[in-house]
């Protein structure tokens, strides 16, 4: 970890989180700008296609690379690579074909007419996505040369996956009017999954078996993933007892640190089904556009909850000066405590980050 100067300590510390407790003071994520690069940049091409932006690994690996020359990683913050088509993988794997933007990528609708003429759900070795990243996968772990982690993709799972296939719309149809085909197809993709999560986890492993995941700047001494259900916010509660609970349970059950991302206000309805889940070990919030963000006292009663579960927190604090940061995380570990919170910050000056954290090892105990 070329980029990371107190790795071991940051382990450690991430260990304790996933534990629901803490060292000394909650897990924090400071990103800073230095003043000047600590090595000569290299020149990095843009990207002339939106497939390009997502999956050139050479020119992903420099601006990386740039960014650590440039950046300082202070508490628990560490660097690493992203390497993903789009929110979804899997759904590639399986037949769909991804349209990349320059913000995003899409999935075609593939399940046509029906799930039965479509068929079950196969693991295709030959599949010319999955080979394609797992490809880029590995020639990023090649271009790291341990200078940074490399993540687990966002694969994702069950029913976002499902719903890309057959399209949102169509799907709402099918959990209604038949509900045991959709079941039949969720066990399908379950068992689907740790095929394709294992073999990217082998590669990115460390020699520890610990492993990061993309996006949510988590990493654990094991098989680490983000799980959800962004459909959820089309689904009443009774659905997602029925449909989504015993896939959740039993991915959790097979992960050794599972964080839950919870995705904005339709989907909080289902929040007292997942804490129920024994084997989930912490959640995510995201409010959503124009929303406020993580520290605000409106999203108290979830992370109450969370916290009466015996879960750990994951907290995004984006608005304010750094002054109005250090008032609501504050807040925030006086109301909880610093056992499983994990506050992370926006990219910031040196001194602002200094400050944040002094702050917290004075106070935030």
């Amino acid at each position: 970890m070329k980029y990371k100067e107190n790795w071991d300590e940051t382990k450690e510390r991430f260990k304790a989180w996933w534990e629901r407790s803490a060292i000394d003071r909650p897990m924090l994520r400071l990103v800073a700008r230095r003043r000047e690069p600590v090595e000569p940049l290299e020149e990095v091409i843009s990207p002339q296609t939106p497939e390009a932006l997502h999956l050139d690994v050479e020119r992903r690996v420099r601006e990386l690379r740039n960014f650590c020359r440039t950046h300082t990683f202070i508490a628990e913050a560490f660097p690493s690579l992203d390497i993903n088509i789009g929110p979804g993988s899997m759904a590639t794997y399986l037949g769909s074909e991804p349209n990349f933007s320059w913000d995003t990528v899409w999935y075609t609708e593939c399940v046509k007419p029906d799930w039965r003429e479509w068929g079950p759900l196969m693991y295709d070795p030959d599949n010319y996505w999955w080979k394609r990243h797992l490809e880029l996968v590995r020639r990023g772990q090649e271009l790291s040369c341990g200078d940074f982690l490399v993540n687990i993709p966002d694969i994702m799972e069950s029913i976002d996956i499902l719903s890309a296939l057959r399209g949102p719309q169509q799907f709402c149809y099918d959990l209604l009017d038949e509900p045991e085909v959709v079941k039949d197809y969720i066990r399908q993709i379950d068992a689907l999954y740790f095929i394709y999560y294992d073999a990217m986890y082998d590669i990115v492993k460390g020699e520890d078996n610990s492993s990061s995941f993309t996006t949510f700047q988590i990493w654990g001494p094991g098989k680490v993933a983000k799980v959800q259900c962004d459909f959820s916010a089309v689904m009443s509660p009774g659905q997602f007892r029925e449909f989504l609970m015993p896939s959740l349970q039993q991915q959790c059950q097979k992960l050794d640190y599972t964080l839950y991302h919870l995705d904005g206000p339709d989907a909080i309805k289902h929040l007292d089904a997942l804490m129920e889940i024994e084997e989930l070990d912490a959640l995510q919030w995201t409010p959503g556009a124009g929303k406020p963000d993580g520290g605000d006292e409106l999203w108290y009663p979830i992370y109450d909850k969370v916290k009466a579960a015996d879960k750990s927190l994951w907290i995004s604090l984006e608005e304010g000066s750094v002054d109005e940061l250090i008032a609501k995380a504050g807040k925030l570990v006086r109301r909880y405590g610093s056992d499983g919170l994990y506050i992370l910050f926006p990219v910031m000056e040196r001194e602002e980050a200094l400050k944040i954290l002094a702050e917290a090892e004075r106070k935030w105990r």
